[in-house]
């Protein structure tokens, strides 16, 4: 009886060299397209964080300045305790005049996957762009 031979010869078997280049190479164009934009949805996602703390030092001012009839000079002196942002410094309450306004500024520093420092400043009235060096894209939908 003829026994039959594997009509696949072993050369055939696996991949080319210049198919494993392909490969990689579409890879690599794929991780530099992805990377930048991971990078910065991560960087938005800290920025988010600022936004959402002075968003809360905002309400808390707001209680203060009904139950006293001035704003909080410090944040020790509102009634919420949260823990300072992981990913920003926190300055000082400012206010030229503690009846009517104040501004605290947040900053941001170190690594910030490409962005360099930034800072996000919030008064009475909200998110201050022109006093803030944020960049736009790392701004949350307000």
């Amino acid at each position: 009886m003829k026994t039959l031979k594997n009509s696949t010869s072993s050369r055939f078997a696996g991949f080319s060299f210049f198919e494993m280049t392909i490969v990689v190479v579409i890879l690599g164009v794929l991780a530099m397209m992805a990377v930048p934009r991971y990078q910065t949805a991560v960087e938005r996602a800290k920025g988010a964080e600022a936004f959402t703390y002075l968003a809360q030092i905002e309400g808390a001012q707001e209680r203060h300045i009904a139950r006293t009839g001035e704003y909080a000079q410090q944040l020790h002196h509102l009634d919420i305790k949260m823990k300072a942002p992981a990913h920003f410094t926190v300055g000082n309450i400012t206010s030229y005049n503690w009846q009517t306004q104040w501004e605290l500024r947040l900053t941001r520093e170190g690594a910030s996957s490409g962005f360099g420092a930034y800072s996000v400043t919030w008064n009475q009235d909200g998110f201050v762009r022109s006093r803030s060096s944020i960049h736009t894209d790392l701004i949350p939908v307000l």
